[in-house]
């Protein structure tokens, strides 16, 4: 069988699958564990698949058009909550944190405790809301350009005055993280979370599991230069290792 012919045909097989392993790969094309790992290795660097410990998985692909943001507060509300919740526990008193857009961040005051003295900054407005009124909280709200699809203030005016300050921690959502890359549905949305990351201390990743191996629009930050990611248990040993890889993975408890 020559190169391209296995290449398309380890395609197909990850496009039905979703994930392959090499032993699988070696006996449905009769050539060598050797051979496979480099065909593999190529179509990873490619951006085509994503390499797991002894095989590969297939990568999503977000759809045509953004979901509004009432549309994502249906998905996956479980896993959300697990992951909001381990963010709060991470939060002491006293600090001033930026919590970004998203529905899973939206979910985090929810969970906090112990929140004396607590400032917190967002671009975002239904994050604001649910701060707001909170007993010991100073809730700052940075304005901008409205983006209604995500409840999100952008742009200059936002970018201008979040370069200004400075957080002890950070907490960004994604629409999709693919290796290194922490990607979202909108240009400005993302380079307002690369101004807030750029001047935090302490820099987490907040997505529940089904975001993981997942691309999208814009690429705005890279997990290396991330302190932590916090997501699900359901991701899978496999996938695990390989995020472990670019950053620290802090795992929620199931709801």
């Amino acid at each position: 069988m020559l190169k391209k012919e296995r290449l398309m045909s380890i395609m197909e097989m990850i496009d039905r699958d979703e994930i392959i392993t090499v032993s699988d790969l070696v006996e449905s094309l009769g050539v060598s564990d050797m051979t496979v790992r480099r065909d593999l290795d190529e179509l990873a660097e490619a951006g085509k698949l994503v390499r797991i410990h002894g095989g590969a998985q297939k990568i999503a692909v977000s759809g045509k058009e953004e979901l509004s943001r009432n549309e994502k507060c249906e998905l996956h509300g479980k896993e959300k909550q697990s992951v909001a919740r381990k963010a709060a526990s991470l939060i002491e008193p006293g600090e001033t944190i930026y919590v970004g857009p998203g529905t899973t961040n939206e979910l985090i005051a929810e969970y906090v405790e112990n929140v004396s003295s607590l400032r917190v900054v967002t671009n975002s407005l239904p994050v604001f809301e649910r701060w707001n009124g909170k007993d010991g909280v100073e809730v700052i709200m940075i304005g901008g350009t409205y983006r209604a699809k995500s409840g999100a203030f952008v742009g200059g005016l936002t970018n201008s005055a979040i370069k200004d300050l400075k957080f002890a921690r950070a907490f960004v959502g994604v629409n999709g993280i693919h290796d290194d890359r922490m990607m979202t549905a909108n240009a400005e949305e993302g380079m307002t979370q690369l101004a807030a990351l750029n001047n935090a201390g302490l820099k987490f990743a907040v997505c529940d599991y089904h975001k993981l191996n997942r691309d999208d629009f814009y690429c705005f930050y890279s997990l290396y230069n991330m302190d932590a990611m916090i997501t699900n248990g359901q991701l899978g040993k496999d996938s695990l290792r390989h995020y472990q890889e670019y950053t620290k993975m802090i795992i929620a408890e199931d709801s």
